[in-house]
């Protein structure tokens, strides 16, 4: 089944492909001779990536949004190391190629890494899918089987161990997101006090231990075989680190929406994830199943649930902040200070628990 996964390069967004094809002839020794084509994968809301190729020969290249960007914020030599250093140990995650910090070539620091090819659901199956209950059930199962095993890995065997700062890690999430929103700040949204003194109050004692978290854990950031029995990729590692688990579930929940939920929730990004569908996991499911497999304790996820969706409201907020401020002309960003306050609504709502 041929399943197209990428789109024309958005005006703007273009790649100086002499440049870049100069790097690939000196640099990247797998790389053969001929005419480079550039295509763009145009799902993502952030970072920008594209798929390079010569002939047969085929790569990812990963790269920072244009303008100016939050501190610390689209990493490119930070998501390489983490993608070096966890490769050999969890497979989903693709093999990194090589970084250049020359900002020369494209504009920015950026990586490649290997193509991985598989079929990527985001508000939609694509066509030549028949979509049946067990298919969601199926891809649920999958979802929350990677998610435990990236979790047992032990990160002091992985060079992400130089990451690892677990005394006061959700404190310090807490604060430092708080920070990021005022930061990117563009208006007043009612409630954002109230959630954020919630958070700072209610921050849970002995959470379990460190773990390699994702920390962006969805499914249109995995790429499943043409079979849905097995994720033949995971993407978008930039927010990686060694952490409390249960703050990458929480994340994972965040996105995975419900049949039930509100609408603004479900429609905030547009049309509604495929997580709604008949078959799918709820989040209560997808919870006692990585409880049960994990052996991790989610009595508290209220809390972890409640920071996520504020942790994507500041990710949405900084997205609307460039846009805002006519650093990205992508008209898909003209609407989400609308999503921002539906998602601090949510979480307020949250702190009630689940």
């Amino acid at each position: 089944m041929a399943y197209q996964d990428t789109i024309p390069v958005r005006r703007g967004e273009e790649l100086d492909k002499e440049a870049l094809q100069e790097f690939l002839r000196e640099n990247v020794a797998e790389a053969p001779d001929g005419p480079l084509e550039v295509e763009q994968f145009g799902a993502g809301h952030s970072n920008l990536t594209y798929l390079i190729r010569i002939g047969e020969w085929e790569a990812v290249l990963r790269r920072p949004p244009l303008g100016p960007v939050a501190p610390k914020a689209h990493d490119m030599e930070r998501e390489y190391k983490i993608l070096s250093g966890l490769h050999p140990f969890f497979p989903a995650a693709p093999k990194p190629y090589i970084f250049s910090g020359n900002e020369q070539i494209v504009g920015s620091p950026f990586f490649l890494m290997e193509r991985r090819k598989g079929i990527v659901i985001d508000s939609a199956f694509p066509e030549g899918v028949s979509y049946e209950p067990e298919l969601g059930r199926r891809i649920s199962g999958i979802m929350v089987d990677e998610l435990v095993k990236l979790h047992a890995i032990d990160y002091e065997k992985t060079s992400l161990v130089s990451l690892a700062k677990p005394e006061g890690f959700m404190a310090r999430q807490v604060a430092g997101w708080t920070k990021r929103y005022e930061r990117a700040k563009t208006n007043e949204v009612a409630g954002v006090e109230q959630l954020t003194k919630w958070l700072a109050d209610h921050v849970p004692e002995g959470p379990p231990e460190p773990a390699v978290i994702h920390y962006d854990y969805k499914l249109n950031n995995a790429m499943f075989s043409e079979d849905f029995t097995h994720m033949t990729g995971l993407f978008d590692w930039e927010m990686t680190t060694v952490g409390d688990p249960l703050a990458d579930v929480g994340a994972a929940m965040s996105y995975w929406i419900e049949a039930g939920d509100p609408d603004e929730l479900k429609k905030g990004l547009g049309k509604p994830p495929e997580t709604v569908k008949e078959g799918f996991f709820t989040r209560r499911e997808f919870l006692h199943d990585y409880a049960q497999k994990s052996g991790h304790d989610v009595s508290q996820i209220h809390f972890y649930l409640t920071f996520a969706y504020f942790k994507l409201a500041v990710i949405c907020q900084q997205i609307y902040y460039r846009y805002h401020q006519g650093q990205t002309n992508d008209p898909r960003f003209a609407y989400f200070n609308r999503f921002v306050e539906n998602l601090i609504g949510h979480a307020l709502e949250t702190t009630r628990g689940v």
